[in-house]
């Protein structure tokens, strides 16, 4: 009697998740999202095209999304009426100078919280993760006097240097390190590696995507801050981008086109990092979480 021929290992295998249809379930999510996505984008593209109307059309009953007349008049004026290439100057200097101390000094304590045995760590943890708690309003007036003190009032210093080290970015690296192998590092000292190059050749290349997560966020911090800069820069020579676009505020009437122009001019380098680095975003705060 002839046994039946058994199915092949590729025939009984299932074919890829890519191959098969879509649920209801899944359609209805991909609806969710897409809406929702709709929804939080909606805004920004109609900021981004009232930019480009004439000022008469800004204030037509109903308001109309496309504009009838394409204007780049709103965005000369804006740069011949204020020296936004002198903002735009020192927030670049800012938001990089900012950053890179940021990155910097948070991933020096982080790695020396996550990788070495001491007695008060722990303590130290939790000291800085108090921090997260303490509102920028209660230790403004101490550290502007710091400040005064120092002779950075008026200063680009004065608001690259305060807000270096943050204990978000101390927790988001000393998770991810957490992740790094104990083994390696101990194979580096073995081989003759010292403690500052072991960070800087093996420490800081393996968490590239909590310093990339990290980097973006001080960006934004730093590219949007305007309660500091307020407080601390008196010239307007000296002006960031957001103490800028306050100028165009009257005492009894706001000019908007200048407004909207400017605004879509300001957010443009963030959205260009946010571009570059955004695939970093979700491995790396995912990373930061895996182990404590």
């Amino acid at each position: 009697m002839p046994r039946p021929r058994r199915k092949s290992l590729a025939a009984r295998r299932p074919g890829p998740a890519s191959s098969r249809r879509p649920s209801l379930q899944d359609l209805l999510a991909y609806a969710v999202l897409v809406a929702g996505a709709a929804i939080m984008f909606l805004p920004v593209l109609w900021l981004a095209v009232s930019s480009l109307k004439p000022a008469p059309e800004l204030y037509t009953i109903p308001p109309a999304f496309l504009p009838q007349e394409v204007t780049l008049r709103n965005y000369t004026e804006a740069l011949e009426r204020f020296p936004f290439l002198v903002y735009l100057r020192n927030s670049v200097v800012v938001t990089i100078a900012a950053t890179a101390l940021t990155l910097l000094i948070n991933s020096m304590a982080a790695y020396a919280l996550s990788k070495y045995r001491f007695r008060g760590r722990e303590l130290i943890l939790i000291f800085i993760l108090a921090m997260l708690m303490i509102p920028l309003q209660v230790i403004m007036i101490p550290i502007f006097l710091v400040l005064a003190r120092l002779d950075m009032i008026n200063t680009l210093w004065g608001l690259i240097i305060p807000p270096a080290a943050t204990p978000t970015g101390v927790f988001l690296l000393r998770q991810y390190m957490l992740t790094i192998p104990d083994e390696l590092i101990d194979a580096a000292r073995i081989d003759g590696a010292g403690d500052w190059r072991i960070y800087w050749r093996i420490v800081l290349p393996l968490s590239a995507p909590a310093l990339a997560v990290l980097g973006i966020f001080s960006v934004m911090w730093r590219w949007n801050d305007y309660l500091w800069p307020l407080l601390v820069i008196n010239s307007e020579r000296l002006f960031t981008l957001q103490l800028g676009l306050a100028r165009f505020r009257g005492e009894l009437v706001t000019d908007w086109t200048h407004v909207l122009a400017m605004t879509v001019f300001t957010a443009l380098p963030v959205t260009v990092v946010f571009a570059f680095l955004q695939r970093y975003l979700v491995s790396g705060i995912a990373a930061t979480g895996v182990k404590g």
